[in-house]
């Protein structure tokens, strides 16, 4: 068991679980993703396939939701997305249901990797467009299982004031909660749309210096959109920045939200002392980017 109640997993677990499960895969090779996120373990199952297993109990929900909605998005993005080839069950002392998808080629999404970088914000964004247009009837609704992305931000109001008030001689405060307190009072009042939930460098494949794919739905749902605009700070800068926000045709209301889900997760990675991905902007600097960006827009 590895921290915060999450399972070490490895190749020999991996093998064994394809072994007896998925038997005509039995002869592959195996081995470990260079990236690795934090909800679920990914492996290369041969050259073409690739094996996903939760790393915690919380993460299971979205192996059922994965299988269930990537076929019917599918069709109507722009880009590829994942696709579910297996099922797999509890067995080789691993305890919970797990996945086996078609590989998506590309490399992950960093500086090095693009050539256009306001091209890609565009691209980016042109997907989020489409996404949110996809009929949105008896999608799964943003809550506890998605750890409410898509949903409202006052969930997070407790951790996000707690972590304020941590980090009270290192960030500006009056700042901080002032942005936090604009994000609470813009309400989402429209109608639920797709979100993808983690809009991450992590989860967005580049080919030949473009946006080639988007993976990891996990934490898809239906709801506000404002939640899957902050690699608008995370990632994005400069001239990309403000590309992004042009084809994205967001309103106030929804950027004073995605301000506040950016700033949210970065006070608790700061806090913390958490990593993000080497591609990303630190949190100390989205922090200050952000509360500097809401003093403008005041």
């Amino acid at each position: 068991m590895a921290g915060s109640g999450r399972l070490s997993i490895d190749v020999p677990l991996v093998r064994s679980l394809v072994a007896r499960q998925f038997p005509q895969w039995a002869d592959l090779p195996i081995q470990a993703v260079k990236w690795n996120g934090w909800d679920n373990a990914t492996f290369h199952l041969g050259d073409r396939m690739k094996v996903r297993l939760p790393s915690a109990e919380r993460y299971v929900p979205q192996v059922e939701k994965e299988h269930r909605w990537l076929p019917k998005l599918a069709p109507y993005l722009p880009l590829p997305i994942p696709v579910p080839l297996a099922t797999g069950v509890p067995g080789e002392g691993y305890p919970w249901p797990w996945s086996i998808y078609e590989w998506i080629d590309g490399d992950t999404a960093s500086l090095e990797h693009i050539c256009n970088l306001p091209e890609f914000a565009v691209d980016i964004a042109e997907f989020l467009i489409t996404l949110q247009r996809i009929d949105a009837t008896d999608g799964p609704r943003a809550g506890q299982k998605n750890f409410f992305r898509g949903g409202p931000l006052s969930v997070y109001d407790a951790e996000t004031r707690a972590a304020i008030k941590r980090l009270r001689d290192e960030i500006d405060v009056g700042g901080a909660t002032s942005v936090w307190d604009a994000a609470l009072s813009a309400e989402w009042r429209d109608r639920p749309v797709w979100v993808h939930g983690d809009v991450s460098v992590g989860n967005l494949l580049v080919r030949n210096g473009r946006l080639s794919a988007v993976i990891d739905f996990g934490s898809c749902a239906i709801g506000d959109p404002a939640c899957d605009l902050v690699i608008t700070w995370t990632f994005l800068r400069g001239q990309s920045r403000e590309a992004f926000r042009a084809a994205m045709s967001a309103d106030d209301a929804t950027w004073a939200r995605a301000r506040g889900w950016a700033l949210w997760k970065a006070l608790i990675t700061y806090a913390n002392g958490g990593g993000a991905h080497p591609a990303e902007i630190s949190a100390r600097r989205i922090i200050e980017e952000i509360v500097a960006e809401h003093r403008q827009a005041a």
